[in-house]
């Protein structure tokens, strides 16, 4: 799922430090970036979720070069385009933002394949939401009345699961980019996607 490098639009929280500008072409980068990863891990068709339509030149591009199918996310909060990705699918689906360089073609592998004998698969993010949550099936009850963007994300999740009765596995945390540390610590790894 990406937002559109528009600047204004995309990595709004960053806005202040690094300007409109750079944080588009950060979310430029990194979305470029989700795109080879989920490619390379070979687990199966690769769908950009796009926001706010799929007409933006960057995402035209991207699916161009790298046949990948573009589709627009639905209207409402978080939850509510992430539940629109996976129910638009016919089986296990991966759903993953694009602000997470730290993932991997080895830890999308490892979600898909838990998916053979989980009904939900998390990656938790290091500030307390989830970079990565996958499904077996459409469970609706994990996307609405989230307090999204906030550090009980997870939390509220793992009990939804709980009260589902739904077998779930948890993979380590990982680090997103929302805030000028996390922009630090991306650019001292990754120096060559740096601003």
């Amino acid at each position: 799922m990406a937002k559109a490098p528009i600047p204004g639009l995309a990595k709004t929280r960053l806005i202040p430090s690094i300007g409109a500008h750079a944080a588009a072409v950060l979310q430029e980068r990194l979305t470029e970036r989700t795109v080879e990863t989920a490619l390379a891990a070979d687990i199966g068709p690769v769908t950009l979720w796009c926001a706010p339509d799929f007409a933006h030149a960057s995402f035209q591009d991207l699916a161009a070069r790298y046949a990948i199918m573009l589709k627009q996310q639905s209207d409402g909060d978080l939850g509510a385009r992430m539940l629109g990705a996976i129910a638009a699918t016919s089986g296990p689906t991966l759903v993953i933002g694009t602000d997470c360089p730290a993932f991997t073609t080895d830890i999308l592998q490892t979600c898909a394949n838990a998916l053979a004998g989980a009904d939900v698969v998390l990656v938790p993010a290091e500030d307390g939401g989830y970079v990565l949550i996958g499904a077996r099936a459409v469970y609706p009850e994990l996307f609405s009345g989230i307090a999204w963007g906030t550090s009980t994300v997870l939390t509220e999740t793992r009990a939804r699961i709980s009260a589902l009765g739904l077998k779930t596995i948890e993979l380590p945390a990982l680090w997103d980019i929302d805030t000028d540390s996390d922009l630090d610590r991306f650019e001292r790894l990754y120096p060559e996607m740096a601003l």
